[in-house]
């Protein structure tokens, strides 16, 4: 879940844009990740409870989808299934994601379009599946900063109750 001014969201990028800086981060992890990182190295990159995966950060697109392509192509070659990669390209998505990494919550803040907006990294399910996907499927809820009785700022926001085919979920 992203919040931000909607002047600032109208310059996000999603996961199908370019990244505006060009760059990208690459990960590597799974069964065989020991013998990878022994013969191309990398960095153990940390995230909140987790040791996280190995790669590079901040990567040009172009070495970091070559990289990735020697990666998988070493894992077919000797090992088979045992080595997952990716490429992260550094659009806003990626960008919010990443400012969450070191988070209990995995909440993050960028700049987007010249205004803050605050990243919720809720499970796939919930976003996907839940809120019936993005900005794009018209899920855009308004959100109120209040301040509560202890001069606290509270966020509110209101969704709309889950309904499958015009019919509310739990009661068919």
């Amino acid at each position: 879940m992203v919040i931000g001014d909607a002047a600032g969201l109208d310059a996000w990028t999603g996961m199908d844009d370019e990244p505006a800086d060009g760059l990208a981060d690459v990960f590597y992890w799974g069964r065989c990740e020991e013998e990878a990182y022994a013969r191309f190295g990398g960095e153990r990159i940390a995230q909140y409870g987790v040791d996280g995966p190995h790669g590079w950060l901040d990567v040009p697109v172009a070495e970091a989808t070559a990289r990735a392509a020697e990666l998988s192509a070493w894992r077919d070659r000797h090992h088979g299934k045992g080595l997952m990669v990716s490429v992260d390209e550094h659009t806003d998505v990626h960008r919010f994601q990443r400012a969450g990494w070191h988070h209990p919550l995995r909440v993050g803040a960028i700049e987007v379009g010249g205004c803050q907006a605050l990243g919720i990294e809720w499970d796939q399910g919930d976003h996907a599946i839940r809120h019936h996907g993005e900005r794009t499927a018209g899920q855009i809820y308004p959100v109120t900063l209040e301040a509560d009785e202890a001069g606290e700022t509270v966020m509110r926001w209101s969704i709309p109750p889950y309904a499958v085919d015009g019919q509310d979920a739990c009661h068919g």
